[in-house]
């Protein structure tokens, strides 16, 4: 049996589904909303590569060490992906990871809402002693968004990986420890009942 195990997390703002080769159109659709494929730093993909990287992490999924999902709006509408990566069920820990939004869910409950409903299964259904996030050293955004949900530095991986230019890249990597996620999720469940948006 697999771990984790594909599951449908469902809140208010947002739906996150076992990711499916179905999803293609609306995901195409989602990508298109502000074209954040073009930002050199990331690796969203483009219209044209969007069965490419669904097969991509789907076969990944096969192979254990991802769980890709879908995101949904409120309106079931295609909103972007994420993924429970670099799973590891020995050591009971998994990076959220290879995450895009469409630009008109940027900054709002939604991203909030999913991080809550991705770590709450991670800690409290998988039992997990940590949950990491990873990006960029120059994805400004991402990390501040990164640290508005009480996640750490742990430290920076340099000349971690290669962009699709060839450059190297430095990975910022955070996590949450299972004794900080009590705390934390307090923190996002109050921001999400203020209606206080933009993690």
């Amino acid at each position: 049996m697999p771990w984790p195990e594909p599951v449908t997390l469902r809140g208010r703002h947002a739906t996150l589904e076992p990711l499916k080769t179905t999803h293609h159109d609306g995901m195409v659709t989602a990508t298109r909303d502000g074209e954040i494929w073009k930002l050199w730093y990331t690796s969203v993909p483009s219209p044209e590569g969007m069965a490419d990287e669904i097969a991509r992490r789907l076969d990944l999924q096969a192979k254990g060490s991802m769980l890709p999902f879908a995101v949904l709006d409120a309106d079931g509408r295609a909103a972007g992906m994420t993924t429970f990566m670099n799973i590891d069920p020995v050591h009971k820990r998994i990076e959220v990871g290879s995450t895009w939004y469409a630009k008109r869910v940027q900054r709002s409950a939604l991203n909030t809402e999913c991080k809550l409903m991705l770590m709450t299964h991670a800690f409290e259904t998988l039992g997990c002693i940590a949950v990491e996030y990873r990006t960029s050293f120059f994805n400004q955004q991402s990390r501040r968004a990164i640290e508005r949900l009480g996640a750490k530095l742990d430290g920076i991986l340099r000349n971690h990986q290669r962009y699709s230019d060839g450059s190297l890249r430095d990975t910022c990597v955070y996590s949450i420890i299972a004794s900080e996620w009590p705390a934390v999720k307090a923190h996002l469940t109050f921001k999400l009942a203020q209606g206080q948006l933009g993690t």
